[in-house]
């Protein structure tokens, strides 16, 4: 199992094998690509105290399958978003970037998309089913907010439509 957060006990809990199997099997390697992967759970942290996740829980309660695997996504993007706030702060005080880095993080984004896991695994894609958001998606998402920086850009996906994303 990969890396998670569990909102009922506020862990975030990591596996260091996956690490490996980040390197190895997804071809995401570096200390960045690692860095990139716990930020992202941590900011599920941020959204379980925002509440962001609780929007998300609300439309799971309702049952609508297709339309909870979308909020799912918004929320995974987030997260991702959030990331690349958090290192965008993390270099602008403590100067933690150094070469090649940024890629490291793209990298780990573009190689854990949904597209990209289910092109592997079964040979086609099934959007229906994207519960993480596309390679691009990803990758999209932590730019911007390494770029920005700003934390209250990360309502925006909740606001955009989803085609858009």
């Amino acid at each position: 199992m990969g890396p998670f957060y569990c909102p009922g006990d506020s862990q975030v809990y990591i596996d260091p094998s996956f690490f490996d199997e980040l390197a190895e099997r997804h071809k995401a390697t570096g200390d960045f690509a690692q860095a990139y992967v716990i930020a992202h759970e941590v900011a599920h942290h941020v959204q379980n105290l925002t509440g962001f996740s609780d929007q998300v829980n609300e439309v799971r309660a309702r049952g609508d399958e297709l339309m909870t695997n979308q909020m799912s996504v918004r929320l995974e993007l987030q997260a991702d978003y959030l990331a690349g706030v958090w290192a965008h702060h993390a270099n602008k005080k403590y100067n933690i970037l150094e070469e090649g880095d940024i890629e490291e993080g793209i990298n780990a984004a573009n190689r854990i998309g949904d597209d990209t896991l289910q092109k592997e695994a079964q040979g086609y894609t099934v959007p229906e089913r994207y519960t993480h958001g596309t390679s691009a998606q990803r990758a999209k998402w932590f730019k911007k907010g390494l770029t920005t920086g700003d934390f209250d850009g990360c309502d925006e996906l909740f606001r955009v439509a989803y085609d858009r994303l």
